[in-house]
């Protein structure tokens, strides 16, 4: 099967989707992006966010597990945060681990992982930010990329 590209509405679908979120290369530095999102799911969605990282033990008062096959519960999304050629064990691991979706982030694009990963059955979502794409949707994205908690007249468009 080859991969494409999930349109906008796709995107918006697998998120309404998601109930559980797995960020893999979760960071504790604060100018890391995978912090910055971390925060970001945690006080703004309803997900359920755990943390991947063997050199971690703890992130922003929660437990980090060293891969995921020791998380307490399956994933339906994992995030991505590893360089390139980490890509393809952190698809097998994803592809063990029964999630429904492996999301690299923004700067992350692996043709051959995807079609990997879609032939296994997942949906796959390459060089785009899972907060981004989520602030977006939720109708919460200023153009900075955040979430400016002014409150409008606008309705709020459900996830």
């Amino acid at each position: 099967m080859t991969w494409s590209s999930p349109s906008a509405r796709e995107r918006r679908d697998i998120l309404r989707g998601t109930r559980s979120v797995a960020l893999v290369g979760a960071s504790n530095n604060p100018s890391r992006p995978s912090y910055f999102v971390a925060t970001y799911l945690l006080a703004s969605t309803d997900y359920d966010v755990t943390f991947v990282n063997p050199r971690l033990t703890e992130l922003l008062g929660r437990p980090v597990y060293p891969s995921l096959a020791d998380l307490p519960s399956k994933p339906d999304l994992v995030s991505v945060f590893r360089k390139h050629d980490d890509l393809p064990g952190v698809a097998d691991e994803v592809i063990a681990a029964g999630a429904r979706t492996l999301w690299l982030q923004l700067g992350l694009w692996h043709e051959a992982v995807a079609e990997h990963a879609t032939d296994a059955g997942l949906n796959v979502v390459m060089n785009r930010c899972v907060k981004i794409e989520h602030a977006r949707f939720a109708g919460g994205l200023h153009l900075a990329g955040f979430n400016t908690g002014v409150v409008s007249s606008r309705r709020h468009a459900n996830l």
